[in-house]
């Protein structure tokens, strides 16, 4: 239906009240609906809003799901009861077209499968091309000169900025080729151990600011070389569907640059550099930059990530929502450095975490949060790691995924991180440190 290309042309009143009249009651009562960004959103029957949220996988439920009727929702008085108005569907979760086609790449992050080598030979015919630049035309800027030595130029800085904002978990491997092309330029070793570089998300705004540094300062030409230097990275990052998504979308933003100058000369004079980038991105692909436009919505995007990660659970008996609730409450406790209940006295870091998460997710996630927290003889707790290794029951099937578990983990670890504040530990998640254990002997480590 939204792929029709009639659908651009429906007035919004049709367009919501065609989504409407495909909600799904499943058979414990919940409401789901298809909406924005191809996915499913299911209604908090506490405070009555739609909350982005991975369906049921098991198919005897998914396939019991029937639609209501028109401008009901199951009983009458009270979410789920038949003869109650059903709540309108807000603007935001009804698709515009161009959001269904947006291509998710994938959630595996980069300890098992390694970056290919087209990628990384690419990036090092970059680096060489690049390293030789005048210092004084292309100085570190943007926080950069944290990562890298006196002696780099912000061309190197470039791609490496390019690298971490497109990955989308950037857990590498220890051995990674990719990461040991800048070696001889950084400052410090990478945060970690041997086996995984525990890396933050790469930022935007540093990435912004080495350009219209130099735009603004006079130096035109350096600025322009600096966005062709952008765009010549993602371009080789796209290959890998680990990058593919903000790659794509880094391209459409600055790809322009070189060719159209004049394009960001009235966003520099304003400083409104961010605002005009973000404008460049097509709606296709604007999913990818959520991590710009709004935190709260990133985390709960990577949540539902995790979710579809662990899919592999069902057909064991699992559930997989409230299992990756429970993984989110151990990377909280660990955090925090406390496995004690988050009322506990001394835990108070942890209720301002909860706190800022509970809006975010709906009422069966919520609960689930809280008493994998609050209990520690609540079953839930046997999906946290034990002695720094996922039960038994929880291991994943294969390497594949495995790998898509710890992307996925991680991401939904950097989302809360950046969503509530917190900084995130230098040692990794405890989750993802229990899944690296899946992967050490599965890596494709060197010849």
């Amino acid at each position: 239906m939204v792929g029709d290309p009639r659908w651009i042309t429906l007035p919004p009143v049709a367009k919501a009240q065609a989504i409407a009249q495909r909600v799904l009651t499943a058979p414990d009562g919940s409401r789901w609906l298809f909406g924005a960004h191809a996915r499913w959103y299911r209604l908090d029957q506490a405070d009555g809003r739609w909350h982005l949220s991975a369906p049921p996988p098991h198919p005897a439920i998914r396939s019991a799901a029937r639609p209501g009727a028109p401008g009901t929702l199951g009983t009458p008085g009270a979410p789920g009861a038949p003869g109650a108005l059903a709540p309108p569907v807000p603007s935001e979760l009804i698709p515009t077209g161009p959001d269904f086609a947006y291509d998710r790449g994938s959630t595996q992050a980069f300890v098992g499968p390694d970056v290919p080598h087209e990628v990384t030979d690419g990036i090092r015919m970059l680096i060489k091309t690049h390293r030789g630049v005048p210092l004084e035309d292309f100085p570190l800027t943007g926080g950069f000169g944290e990562v890298f030595a006196r002696d780099v130029a912000g061309t190197i800085a470039a791609v490496w900025g390019t690298i971490m904002w497109c990955a989308y978990a950037p857990a590498f491997d220890g051995n990674e080729a990719l990461l040991s092309a800048f070696g001889e330029f950084l400052a410090r070793p990478l945060p970690g151990d041997d086996w995984v570089r525990w890396l933050p998300m790469g930022s935007f705004d540093a990435l912004i600011t080495l350009y219209a540094e130099r735009m603004r300062s006079g130096a035109e030409q350096a600025g322009l070389h600096l966005a062709r230097v952008i765009t010549e990275t993602a371009a080789v990052l796209r290959a890998d569907a680990r990058f593919r998504p903000r790659a794509d979308a880094l391209i459409a933003m600055v790809g322009p640059l070189p060719t159209q100058p004049w394009l960001d000369h009235h966003a520099l004079l304003s400083g409104a550099v961010r605002q005009a980038w973000l404008a460049r991105c097509p709606p296709h692909l604007a999913a990818a930059t959520l991590p710009e436009l709004s935190p709260g919505d990133h985390f709960r995007h990577g949540l539902y990530d995790l979710v579809e990660t662990l899919g592999y659970l069902a057909p064991r008996g699992m559930d997989p929502r409230t299992t990756a609730a429970a993984l989110v409450a151990a990377d909280v406790a660990g955090v925090c450095g406390t496995t004690e209940p988050y009322w506990a006295p001394g835990a108070s870091g942890t209720a301002d975490i909860v706190a800022r998460l509970y809006p975010w997710i709906d009422d069966e996630l919520r609960n689930a949060l809280y008493v994998a927290l609050s209990d520690p003889w609540h079953p839930l707790r046997g999906c946290w790691p034990r002695n720094g290794a996922l039960p038994i029951a929880f291991l994943p099937p294969d390497r594949n995924t495995s790998a898509a578990l710890l992307g996925a983990a991680y991401a939904t670890g950097l989302a809360w991180c950046r969503l509530t504040g917190m900084s995130m530990p230098s040692n990794g998640f405890a989750v993802c440190r229990a899944v690296v254990q899946c992967l050490i002997h599965e890596r494709d480590d060197p010849d």
